[in-house]
């Protein structure tokens, strides 16, 4: 098979990747926010609840997971696994895994910051909302920047771990040339795809760190 048509074949299951990647990124970011103020909330079952899903999303496999979330409606409920099943549980486990290393970071990034800047903000009028939104967050953006893109450039290679559950993705099709072909090239071009994207990305991330260097500790 001519390289130029492993190329298109990979091509296309990295269409699929980037899918993965960015629906995963539009639902884990936001809803690491609610899981990241459960884990400091002053509720004791609250916080507990928080931290035994961060400590399971964080402490087991991303691909048991995702086995978990694709087989246990059927097992649990008796719902029939349809053609679209794989493609949704693969989108649910990413999410949720991700979440729980998302809230983490902004955790870590909210309680980095001063308590005196609070209660400054406090002094001066401001509401929690507003000394929330106008004072602390921007600094938390940029203490958390450098661990929120390793965390991206991580997904952008777990997307691979998707053809576990059957997801066409590239690492499955690269696979598939592999058998067929009986040579190691769309290994190499599958990684050569990967390493360029993650590239893209640590420019995309290193160019809004500066954007974001107007603020110094």
């Amino acid at each position: 098979m001519p390289t130029t048509t492993m190329v298109t074949l990979l091509g296309s299951g990295f269409v699929t990747s980037l899918a993965i990647f960015a629906f995963t990124l539009v639902g884990a970011l936001p809803l690491g926010i609610p899981i990241a103020l459960m884990r400091m909330s002053r509720v004791v079952p609250v916080r507990l609840v928080a931290r035994a899903y961060i400590s399971i999303m964080r402490g087991t496999p991303l691909m048991l997971q995702m086995f978990a979330v694709y087989f246990a409606p059927y097992h649990l409920f008796g719902i029939q696994l349809s053609p679209d099943s794989k493609w949704q549980a693969c989108l649910v486990a990413f999410i949720l895994n991700y979440a729980g290393y998302f809230a983490e970071i902004y955790r870590s990034g909210i309680q980095s910051i001063p308590q005196g800047q609070y209660e400054a903000a406090e002094v001066l009028g401001y509401s929690r909302t507003q000394t929330f939104m106008r004072i602390i967050l921007p600094q938390v953006a940029k203490r958390i920047m450098p661990a929120l893109g390793n965390e991206v450039i991580t997904l952008v290679k777990d997307t691979s771990l998707a053809f576990s559950i059957g997801v066409a993705e590239m690492f499955s099709t690269a696979k598939a040339l592999v058998a067929a072909q009986r040579t190691m090239i769309p290994f190499g071009i599958a990684a050569a795809i990967y390493w360029a994207f993650n590239f893209l990305v640590e420019v995309a991330v290193g160019r809004i760190e500066k954007k974001m260097d107007y603020y110094r500790d």
